[in-house]
């Protein structure tokens, strides 16, 4: 195999790890608010649950730098899709919503370690021509994986455990094709200061230079989880049925798919600190009708899907936004303080979530999802004027601007 088709060998692989760890996580959040809904859990505790998922993420994700420096891609890769694997495997075993949040718990470190190596490797890795498009075939990747989760739910009508055991099969077929992949170490780029007081200022340094981006990616972890793990609960509320929610749970994740690659290309073309603020505050917009619309299934699907095609992508957006706003040499420390706020907001999303539709059900989980996207508007807005007050030009390309 010749350098070229092994490169695209590469990339296809980890195109895919991607995808099934998107499924996995599509699949994991419904399936699971689901079932302990039905077996009587309480909404709270419920919302509190899922965000084991999300904890195992930002526990995982500080520590990670200088493991994969040592032990290499291919080995982080392979290690954090057995962490998602064998839970699969292990949740039919006994519903018990303590048993299944440290299963979650661990999906959540292997999620984060699987993420944390595939995404640095693509970056590092892409010719800087190509390297915003790589980055949205990753998301577009994930988009995919999360949109084909939720139809997974319907498989729980053969018995609660094909679910589980279908993703478990998808999980260690990936697993076996990674092995063939060789084995690569990231080119951090050593910092000599090693005091608690040089790591805070890299942190500080890092936040300082995008910190609208940190936002953006904050809300959007906040939304996807809100979504997934509360809007189950809402549509049962509501009489819709498993069914039916597999219908609506995904036009968001297929209105953020439709338009991965055309926002991406025009963020590359007029920049993406002009595109960020228009589209949030659209997308921010169309959460608030799905609110005022929740009593019509249709109304719910078409306004979710329009903010699906607004900011169904904006993980990947803000991938790039924050390169346009970092070093080179910041980028990977940019990645994990993004994995960060992208956790803490998907802990925050189900119990916020969950609370808003206890005290407001027709419509509250809407109105407080849209409201954040908005911040998130405002943000990318504020920094773009203070940059271009400052005289700041950063490009308008991940590429082009990383120095």
């Amino acid at each position: 195999m010749n350098t070229t088709t092994y490169q695209r060998f590469q990339f296809s692989l980890l195109i895919i790890s991607v995808f099934i760890t998107g499924a996995a996580e599509g699949m994991l959040l419904p399936l699971v608010s689901s079932l302990l809904e039905r077996s009587g859990v309480s909404s709270i505790w419920n919302g509190l649950g899922s965000t084991s998922l999300y904890i195992g993420m930002l526990i995982a994700i500080p520590l990670m730098e200088k493991p994969m420096r040592k032990v290499g891609y291919k080995i982080f890769l392979i290690g954090g899709l057995v962490l998602i694997t064998l839970p699969l495997f292990l949740f039919p075993i006994w519903m018990n919503l303590w048993f299944w949040f440290m299963l979650r718990l661990c999906v959540g470190l292997g999620d984060s370690m699987l993420h944390f190596a595939a995404q640095t490797w693509i970056t590092i890795d892409s010719p800087l021509n190509h390297r915003g498009r790589n980055i949205s075939f990753y998301g577009l990747a994930f988009g995919v994986g999360v949109a084909v989760g939720p139809m997974l739910v319907r498989l729980a009508d053969y018995g609660t455990a094909v679910p589980f055991l279908t993703g478990g099969i998808f999980c260690t077929l990936v697993l076996f094709l990674l092995v063939l992949l060789k084995n690569e170490y990231p080119e951090f780029i050593e910092d000599k200061a090693t005091s608690t007081s040089a790591l805070f200022s890299r942190y500080k340094n890092v936040l300082t230079a995008a910190w609208s981006g940190f936002m953006v990616t904050f809300a959007f972890g906040f939304l996807e989880t809100s979504l997934n793990n509360s809007f189950p609960i809402f549509a049962l509320r509501h009489g819709y049925d498993l069914h039916a929610l597999s219908v609506l749970l995904p036009a968001f994740v297929i209105g953020g798919l439709m338009t991965q690659l055309p926002l991406g290309m025009l963020g590359d073309r007029f920049g993406r600190n002009r595109l960020l603020p228009i589209i949030t505050c659209v997308g921010a917009l169309a959460l608030f009708l799905t609110g005022v619309l929740c009593d019509y299934f249709y109304g719910i699907y078409f306004t979710l899907l329009a903010a699906g095609l607004m900011v169904g992508s904006l993980y990947s957006m803000s991938m790039g936004f924050v390169s346009d706003l970092l070093d080179k040499a910041q980028i990977p420390l940019g990645n994990i303080i993004m994995t960060i706020c992208y956790s803490i907001g998907s802990m925050i999303g189900p119990i916020t979530g969950n609370l808003l539709i206890n005290r407001m059900p027709n419509g509250g989980l809407f109105y407080g999802v849209s409201f954040l996207v908005f911040l998130a508007s405002i943000s990318c807005t504020v920094q773009s004027i203070q940059l271009h007050r400052k005289g700041s030009s950063f490009q308008k390309t991940a590429g082009v601007s990383n120095k």
